[in-house]
């Protein structure tokens, strides 16, 4: 006798693709030894902390935006990635995204 198990798709670990590659990059820096994992861990809950108090995290957008903010930041110190260079690549890749055809792949201009 055999027995039908019903199978569903587990739920996606990340929301939106943006938020498994900012991970994945944090990842890979602690990895290479860029960052230390316990550093980062309280850089992040002061940031999570200092945007609670403003409003709800929903744990989706506005928990990789908190998360990509303390990466930013701690690269910046770092000296890693300075912040103006990191709003000209943003502003870059958003000028990029905003005037590619849909369902042509995003790539930025030669600078």
């Amino acid at each position: 006798m055999s027995s039908c198990l019903s199978h569903t798709a587990p739920e996606p670990v990340f929301a939106e693709p943006w938020h498994a590659q900012v991970f994945a990059v944090t990842v890979a820096l602690n990895e290479a030894g860029r960052l230390d994992w316990s550093d980062w861990a309280a850089r992040f809950s002061a940031t999570l902390k200092r945007h609670g108090l403003r409003r709800e995290l929903n744990g989706g957008d506005d928990y990789f935006f908190a998360w990509l903010e303390t990466l930013e930041a701690l690269l910046a110190e770092q000296g890693t990635a300075a912040s103006d260079d990191v709003s000209q690549l943003r502003d870059r890749w958003e000028e990029a995204y905003l005037t590619t055809p849909h369902g042509q792949p995003v790539r930025l201009a030669d600078a």
